[in-house]
């Protein structure tokens, strides 16, 4: 059976640390478990980041807003993650998201004090974590330079990708229809064709005011056929 302390060494940060330096951590640091209930908030968009927070267990969703209000983003994340490691230093030092629980979840947090006190001071830590941070730089930028096409099917999830965190799962984009077109640059109706052409396809489900991908990975599949 996994122990706690099993699937804290599965944690991105933690990864090829030794078990002794591991065991050595735990006895120093304050460890605050918390159990959430589904559709409890965890974290709140513009708080503080002052602390890095796992999710041990259960599903979380992650929700993003336009800075205009116009759309929201949202995507699901299962256990083992860490929430926003990148949000807790630079010139913004706040949550891009908003964090509930899909399904029961438990957390564990570690002040940022500590992470800067005596986590910095292994060098594997210090490895794993600029890597997630580079990680997400590279990933954004490629995504900055990406082209899309003039296919309208291609814009479309170019334009829903572009949002994604992780390329698998479940994601949602809150949209109107009208906003949509305007981002794309083409018709409502074009719009509203093009997306009961990729529901065809089994890439997205239409409902009102949302669009829901299945599986990020199977659409993004489709918008590398559609740039051949």
């Amino acid at each position: 059976m996994e122990t706690m302390f099993d699937t804290l060494l599965q944690l991105p940060l933690f990864q090829g640390l030794a078990q002794e330096d591991f065991t050595r951590i735990l006895e120093k640091v304050k460890l605050h478990f918390t159990k959430h209930k589904p559709g409890e908030l965890l974290l709140k968009e513009g708080t503080s980041c002052h602390e890095l927070v796992f999710v041990l267990k259960g599903e979380v969703a992650s929700s993003t807003s336009s800075v205009d209000s116009s759309y929201s983003f949202t995507e699901y994340f299962p256990a083992p993650y860490l929430i926003e490691a990148y949000s807790m230093f630079g010139m913004k030092t706040h949550y891009a998201s908003t964090y509930r629980a899909k399904t029961e979840a438990h957390t564990v947090s570690i002040s940022k004090a500590f992470v800067m006190k005596e986590l910095f001071n292994y060098e594997i830590f210090r490895l794993n974590y600029m890597n997630i941070v580079s990680n997400r730089t590279q990933m954004l930028h490629n995504r900055l330079w990406a082209v899309s096409g003039d296919n309208l099917e291609a814009r479309i999830a170019h334009f829903i990708l572009s949002h994604v965190e992780r390329l698998s799962g479940e994601k949602a984009l809150k949209i109107k229809m009208e906003n949509l077109a305007q981002i794309v640059n083409d018709t409502r109706a074009g719009v509203s064709k093009a997306l009961n052409s990729m529901q065809a396809k089994g890439l997205a489900e239409l409902h009102r005011g949302e669009i829901v991908i299945p599986d990020a990975e199977k659409l993004s599949e489709n918008l590398y056929l559609l740039s051949l």
